[in-house]
């Protein structure tokens, strides 16, 4: 039987590509990072899990070699600021990370596919098991974008695709065609509970600036698929509703939807659009 190896971050993304591997007839060798992955990777059948530091490189590469892998996913988020954090960088990740010239999410993994590579180990797109999971083109919930949701997606997505071209993030956070938080290391959930913050903090009924805040997700320019997918789940719909969003807006077939049926239902009932518009 086939092995393929998965790198498994945080959320259900890597169990999702666990058992669509194993629909499929392949063997999963899963390393875990301590630091990010839920023990609930160990009960999804994989032929073996090995739980290693975020810092551990080499025997990350040592421990795929051992077990006869030579493709892998990379699956599940890792945060950006782990990173820079509190892990301690084995030898060759410290290296890595001295051969940077700069530090974001691209350059980073792509120097990790690129030790990976010299290595025998071709990262793979993390979407290729997950293709019913992509969004499809048009509004995914009962209400359609209103007029001004409308020219908050379409602003949004102008906003975004500026900052997208520099990798400082995916989500930016819209409110009448005014940017009120663009994300960065913390992470869309966060930029999305920021932009509440910010609107809750707008004083009185004089304001001119609607509360309603419409949410833009988008992929990079030159999206790598095998690493740092847009990904949206229940989660992202319960933090846009406590933040006061209305209006979600995707790039379909570039973003995964996690628990489809559960996040437009729970849309619908918050009354939140979702929309997805081809990639631009």
């Amino acid at each position: 039987m086939e092995r393929i190896g998965l790198i498994a971050g945080n959320g259900t993304f890597p169990l999702l590509i666990l058992d669509a591997a194993r629909a499929q007839g392949l063997e999963v060798v899963v390393v875990a990072i301590k630091e990010e992955a839920s023990a609930e990777i160990e009960g999804h059948g994989a032929a073996s899990v090995h739980w290693l530091s975020l810092g551990e490189l080499s025997k990350l590469i040592e421990t795929f070699q051992r077990e006869g892998v030579h493709r892998a996913i990379m699956a599940g988020q890792v945060k950006h600021k782990q990173i820079f954090s509190a892990i301690r960088p084995d030898w060759r990740l410290a290296k890595l990370l001295l051969s940077l010239t700069t530090r974001n999410t691209d350059s980073l993994l792509g120097a990790v596919a690129k030790v990976l590579a010299e290595e025998g180990i071709t990262l793979e797109s993390s979407t290729g098991l997950l293709e019913p999971l992509l969004a499809k083109p048009g509004t995914l919930t009962l209400r359609a974008p209103s007029e001004q949701e409308r020219k908050n997606i379409d602003y949004g997505r102008t906003v975004a695709r500026q900052l997208a071209q520099y990798d400082i993030g995916q989500t930016v956070v819209i409110a009448e065609s005014a940017c009120v938080a663009v994300e960065a290391m913390e992470g869309t959930d966060a930029a999305i509970e920021r932009a509440g913050h910010i609107m809750g903090s707008l004083r009185g009924d004089a304001s001119t600036l609607s509360r309603a805040l419409t949410v833009v997700k988008i992929a990079k320019p030159n999206q790598d698929m095998r690493f740092d997918v847009p990904v949206i789940g229940v989660k992202t719909i319960q933090v846009m509703q406590a933040a006061g969003a209305t209006c979600l807006a995707v790039d379909a077939g570039k973003c995964l939807l996690f628990d489809r049926e559960k996040l437009l239902d729970a849309a619908n009932a918050a009354g939140i659009v979702v929309v997805a518009d081809p990639a631009s």
